[in-house]
């Protein structure tokens, strides 16, 4: 049986909030079988928690914000690629403040967290979303699109006008049976655009933005020393953040992802036509090893 899996022990880390630029501290506890992933906010008195299983999408504003029972917590897409691209459905995340921190702006330090918190298999299978037939959404020229396909891959192209964009870098092709989630693509920043700093601060939004966090394009160039961590850095983000958003779910996800110029709010809207038209997915567990599909195992093997 294909088991599902919890942390091992509980590991903890302080951050600043990308969107409030408050120091948050963050606890991520292991959690029993079908539980899922559940954030608890411990700021609120009593303690109150938003499970993805029965959240909303309730905010897609440069991050996604999820809410159950009126209580909110946001920028929680980074956090939860990582839980999707390791293979852990049952943890407890407890957060001191509204948004999750937001680190280096990739999930490469989620990532070493949670492996250094270690991995255990638990007495219950896991449960993928299946997708049974194509669904679509658009906005304009831009498009989201899943597939069926036994396994997972992402196809993101991203489309502006900048010296740092070419043919060569513009599109990621992520096939999860041929490539790492650890080394391939948590390392993808966050990026923005200088232009947009006053206008994002005077709507209380990136208070906690820097050049530590993010990757900030000028017009002409990247002001980061450091420069792009690889060529496709910015198209491998969206797809980063494509993962997060369809594990929103709270499920791991048999099949394929295409975009052209998505975003958090289009994802949501992939989601919930996805779940509104019953017939496209379906839950689909397996009793043994050798007919698990091996793009997701390949993601686990680190246990």
């Amino acid at each position: 049986m294909l088991r599902q899996r919890t942390i091992l022990r509980k590991v903890s880390f302080e951050g600043i909030g990308l969107h409030s630029g408050e120091l948050i501290r963050t606890e991520i506890c292991p959690a029993e079988p079908d539980k899922g992933v559940i954030f608890r906010r411990i700021d609120i008195v009593p303690n109150r928690d938003i499970s993805l299983s029965n959240c909303k999408v309730t905010g897609t504003q440069l991050a996604s914000t999820i809410s159950e029972n009126n209580i909110e917590i946001s920028t929680v897409e980074h956090l939860v690629a990582a839980l999707s691209g390791l293979g852990i459905d049952n943890v407890l995340v407890k957060v001191s403040g509204k948004e999750i921190p937001i680190l280096d702006g990739s999930a490469a330090i989620f990532v070493y967290l949670l492996k250094s918190a270690g991995c255990r298999e638990q007495n219950s299978a896991k449960k993928f979303i299946t997708i049974n037939r194509t669904v679509r959404v658009s906005d304009g020229e831009k498009w989201a699109m899943l597939e069926p396909y036994f396994g997972f891959k992402l196809n993101f192209v991203v489309d502006f006008t900048h010296p740092i964009i070419n043919k060569n870098n513009r599109m990621v092709n992520v096939d999860f049976e041929r490539m790492s989630f650890v080394k391939d693509i948590a390392r993808a920043r966050t990026f923005g655009f200088l232009t947009d700093i006053g206008s994002l601060l005077k709507n209380n939004l990136a208070r906690g933005g820097g050049l530590d966090n993010a990757v900030v394009l000028s017009k002409t160039g990247i002001l980061n020393r450091e420069g792009l961590r690889s060529e496709n850095e910015l198209a491998m983000h969206k797809a980063l953040d494509a993962i997060g958003d369809l594990y929103l779910t709270g499920y791991p996800m048999l099949g394929s992802y295409s975009a052209f110029k998505s975003g958090h709010a289009l994802n949501n809207k992939l989601i919930r036509k996805l779940v509104k038209e019953g017939d496209t997915w379906s839950f689909r567990s397996f009793d043994n090893l050798r007919g698990a599909p091996l793009a997701w195992a390949k993601q686990w093997s680190w246990i």
